[in-house]
């Protein structure tokens, strides 16, 4: 019997009324005869409540601390939602992402899935029963109860979807696709039938906020069809694979954008003769991700190395190059705030030059400061003022046409 993954962020079961909607469409999906399982977050702003709460005893609290108690809201959700399909007559059984088998590394707050031992779950499916999981959390190898990270439900479904050799996974959520960029604040964006998972991932990365880039990792090297549809409407939604199918003409596909970015620049002294090499391997010990990298070394000038973070490892970030100042070898560290970034993401850039020409020429007219560039095969992006970052954005949008292009009916 085929086996389907559902996961439902937490908008679609922030209520009991919305829970019992999930319970009923899932019943309509089971009595096509599908193993059927599904993963779901904290109902509604339960996570965000559970911050407040323990920054109320404490500022830093301990981030093992932190994993314990963020996991229980999605306990709460597995426990309703299958008391849910049991009232409508459904044999259902909920696993916290311990029981479901999920191994983790051993790293706070922002762990990944090393091995998903899905005998449990497997069992629950031979036995006719839905199997509803706890996303966002597993354990690690000391039995310590690890998260993973802001969206990483997509990832526990993705994951399972995965090691069940699964159909198809499909997430749920509050809107009904992709879109080529964010809706709410770039009115002229449309729903995408179709996108490659390189050109999801790339957007993932880069801000779009609809799923997990862990998720579409697994999902690409899994070849695992996902899905984006609405939780509400009955939708084919937007659909990821390895080629798209249709609008194959658009070069630029999507605009991603992601506030709250901090360019930290690395001064050294003029006779300076060190290696990159010992600032990003003590970043990545501590666990910082560090996106975009420009280093300067001209002559008459001291030689610099510039790269972003996100504000939220901006605390770590200084602790860290403070502590190993000595190490590295700078002189001095600049931390800029108040910055933003803007990209374009299309599988159709690879082939098609002057798209950077066109971009750079839009944004020139736009009086917009460019403060860091970077560039891969299908993205270009771009740090600027945080001010401009939408008037960037819906101007990118509007310049490569992305509203005008009409999606083909399938």
């Amino acid at each position: 019997m085929s086996c389907l993954v559902f996961k439902f962020g937490g908008t679609s079961v922030a209520t009991i009324e919305r829970v019992l909607h999930v319970a009923k469409r899932i019943q309509k999906e089971k009595e096509k005869g599908y193993d059927i399982v599904v993963v779901v977050s904290a109902m509604g702003k339960t996570t965000d409540k559970l911050v407040e709460m323990a920054h109320e005893i404490m500022p830093n609290p301990s981030k093992r601390e932190m994993d314990t108690l963020l996991t229980t809201g999605e306990q709460v959700t597995i426990s309703l939602l299958s008391m849910a399909l049991q009232s409508l007559g459904l044999s259902a059984q909920s696993f916290t992402g311990w029981q479901a088998g999920i191994l983790t590394e051993g790293i706070p707050s922002d762990s990944r899935i090393l091995e998903i031992q899905s005998e449990n779950v497997r069992k629950a499916l031979d036995k006719g029963q839905v199997a509803v999981v706890a996303g966002f959390q597993g354990v690690d190898s000391n039995n310590n109860i690890t998260t993973l990270g802001r969206g990483g439900s997509d990832t526990t479904a993705v994951a399972l979807a995965a090691a069940l050799g699964a159909e198809r996974c499909d997430i749920y959520t509050d809107v009904d696709g992709v879109y080529t960029s964010d809706p709410r604040y770039v009115p002229k964006a449309r729903k995408l039938q179709e996108l490659s998972y390189d050109e999801m991932l790339e957007l993932a990365n880069l801000g779009a906020g609809v799923l997990h880039p862990r998720a579409v990792e697994f999902a690409k090297n899994y070849k695992i069809p996902l899905a984006v549809r609405s939780s509400y409407v009955e939708d084919e939604g937007t659909i990821m694979k390895e080629e798209v199918e249709v609008e194959k003409d658009l070069v630029v596909r999507g605009v991603a954008f992601m506030a709250d970015i901090v360019r930290v620049t690395v001064g050294y002294e003029g006779n300076y003769k060190g290696s990159l090499v010992n600032i990003f391997t003590v970043l990545a010990d501590n666990h910082i991700n560090v996106d975009i990298i420009v280093q300067t070394i001209l002559e008459g000038v001291e030689p610099s190395v510039s790269f972003t973070i996100t504000k939220e490892n901006l605390a770590d970030t200084a602790r860290v190059l403070e502590a190993n100042k000595s190490k590295i070898g700078y002189c001095h560290v600049n931390y800029e705030e108040d910055v933003a970034k803007v990209s374009i993401v299309g599988s159709g850039m690879v082939s098609n030059p002057g798209v950077a020409a066109k971009m750079f020429d839009r944004l020139h007219k736009e009086n917009i400061t460019l403060k860091m560039v970077s560039t891969s095969e299908i993205k270009i992006s771009v740090v600027i003022p945080q001010e401009s970052m939408l008037l960037t954005a819906n101007a990118l949008h509007d310049e490569f046409e992305l509203a005008a292009s009409l999606a083909i009916q399938v």
